[in-house]
């Protein structure tokens, strides 16, 4: 690999937020400097995109796939050339720069400022929660390079928005609600209809909490919410003394996973077992919960963005979601893990949209992005007028495993019945 191709190892905010705190120079906005990196870029043999990731910090486990998955989609690309560019009459191979968010907004904003001006990207592609894509997705609009992004609900990402270069794939609020209820619901003869949120202080949190109390409240659950925090709380005494006062039988979670996982420890210590506990962030990844330690994850519930009984096949090589995973757990020993799937098609998109554009003018790069219509390894892709395409989602649960510590089962698929169950839900937690 070159020097292109070189991968460093290493609270949310909206785009006028991110703007407005970044500290990069304001020079680093010059004209000269956009028109060099065009200038370069049209000069290349081969087609740079760059790479954020949180490959270390709190969100590292969301990160956790991008390495592998880069190597692997280089080789289905490049083994044959590349990819053709009919404005340059030939293929061109892809190379990819990734650069390590550290898990933290302003630094996601600033790696990704110096791929745009320093390393002259064609593309920018990026994942893993608002703190990782919105700041990405505010330098891509800054200085007007296309970019793809996914892994951040929908209505978090759009409180960076309006967008023109950055397009966006993932579910929505209304989604995960929806599918938190479907399961909350085959058992609501069985509870009070008392939801505790733990909702921090970050895009995420904030966005839950509206949007969660309101649909609840519609679909007959009480909500208590103690308000927002930050993140890294290290005492939730006060939290669990209320959701005892008020008798919530349900918990629900948009933490990072130590986060999580130090709040969750306590309600055990604490004496506060819910009937039910749901969370979306924080235990999504099998090393996530195995870092909750003991026997506390067992009976947790979440949503499945993707799996391996996902019914959907790569636009690039063919193969379906179970060999994608099978693929990762033979050369890395690990579990699969449900961000897989989506830093997969993050690519997808990317390589779909340059071969129907023939080109890495960025104007017409950003057409292509916006004109997909492509059927990838998550599921159906087409964005809207507002940059973004909604993917499906089905419940699931963490239990005891045969083969892992523990293995997430799917539980629930009201939303997409053709994405399948692959076990009951167990009610209620389990106490030890």
């Amino acid at each position: 690999m070159g020097d292109e191709e070189t991968v460093t190892r290493r609270s949310g905010m909206t785009r006028r937020e991110f703007i407005q705190k970044t500290t990069i120079a304001g020079a680093a906005l010059s004209i000269p400097a956009l028109t060099r990196r065009a200038s370069a870029a049209k000069k290349r043999d081969f087609i740079l995109i760059g790479r954020v990731n949180p490959n270390s910090g709190a969100l590292s486990s969301f990160g956790e796939t991008t390495p592998w998955v880069d190597d692997r989609v280089l080789a289905e690309i490049n083994k044959d050339g590349g990819i053709f560019i009919k404005e340059a009459g030939k293929k061109l191979p892809v190379r990819i720069k990734l650069m390590d968010s550290e898990s933290d907004p302003t630094k996601a904003g600033d790696v990704a400022s110096k791929l745009i001006l320093q390393d002259e990207i064609d593309l920018m592609i990026t994942l893993h929660t608002p703190d990782t894509v919105n700041p990405v997705d505010a330098m891509c609009e800054r200085y007007q390079i296309p970019c793809i992004s996914s892994n951040a609900p929908v209505e978090s990402w759009l409180t960076g928005g309006p967008y023109k270069w950055s397009f966006h794939f993932f579910f929505s609020v209304p989604q995960i609600v929806d599918t938190f209820v479907a399961m909350w619901d085959s058992v609501a003869d069985k509870t009070n209809k008392v939801v505790g949120g733990l909702w921090p202080n970050d895009p995420d949190g904030k966005t839950y909490a509206e949007m969660f109390t309101k649909r609840l409240n519609e679909k007959g659950y009480k909500v208590v919410d103690a308000g927002r925090f930050p993140n890294k709380t290290p005492d939730y005494t006060s939290f669990i003394d209320l959701w005892k006062k008020e008798k919530v039988e349900i918990l629900t979670s948009i933490q990072p996973p130590p986060d999580f996982a130090a709040a969750w420890r306590q309600c055990f210590q604490q004496g506060f077992i819910p009937k039910m506990c749901t969370g979306g962030k924080p235990i999504l990844f099998p090393s996530a919960v195995q870092a909750i330690g003991g026997n506390l994850p067992n009976g947790l519930t979440t949503c499945v963005w993707w799996s391996p009984y996902h019914p959907f096949k790569s636009s690039v090589a063919g193969y379906g979601s179970k060999a994608l995973c099978d693929a990762w757990t033979e050369k890395t020993g690990r579990q699969w893990t449900q961000i897989l799937g989506f830093t997969y098609a993050t690519f997808e998109v990317a390589i779909d949209a340059l071969k129907r554009a023939g080109t890495v003018d960025k104007d017409k790069v950003r057409e292509a992005i916006a004109q997909t219509n492509l059927t990838t390894i998550v599921g159906p892709l087409k964005f809207n007028n507002q940059n973004y395409s909604k993917t499906p989602m089905v419940g699931g649960q963490w239990v005891k495993g045969k083969k892992w510590p523990w293995e997430l089962e799917i539980v629930e698929n009201n939303q997409y019945p053709e994405i399948k169950k692959t076990a009951k839900l167990i009610f209620p937690i389990p106490k030890s």
